[in-house]
């Protein structure tokens, strides 16, 4: 096989691979089912294409349900104001976002409200109706 063909299809399969691993908002998440979580931070996780924040939720019966939120990626959090420090483990933080379609314990965090009040912008994606700015 002639050597430039076999590096057009290795260059294909590298782009579709990466196409596959990313998704668009709508793919997973309902915009129509917004929701609001308070819970403490267990684990965040600077990991690209997308951070990510695991917090536990305690409801009126004090059953605690692990979260898994999805977050920007990490560069363009750390534009945001945003520092591997922002959210410790152990803190209690209000995280505002969007359920997953298929109903998990999974959601896309808009705003992470920190307990001193202070609200970091973290959307992961602008079809949730917000800017990189954190401005609507």
């Amino acid at each position: 096989m002639n050597k430039k063909i076999l590096i057009a299809v290795a260059a294909l399969l590298v782009v579709s691979a990466q196409l596959l691993a990313h998704h668009a908002f709508s793919a997973e998440f309902d915009d129509k089912k917004p929701l609001q979580l308070r819970g403490n931070v267990t684990k965040m996780e600077w990991i690209n294409p997308h951070a990510w924040l695991h917090i536990d939720v305690k409801d009126a019966s004090g059953k605690v349900t692990s979260w898994d939120i999805e977050l920007g990626p990490p560069n363009a959090l750390v534009k945001r104001g945003w520092t591997k420090t922002s959210i410790p483990v152990g803190k209690e933080v209000i995280v505002d976002g969007f359920q997953s379609k298929d109903g998990s314990n999974r959601a896309n965090g808009r705003d992470v409200t920190l307990p001193d009040g202070r609200k970091l912008f973290a959307a992961s994606s602008l079809e949730t109706g917000t800017t990189n700015d954190g401005g609507k």
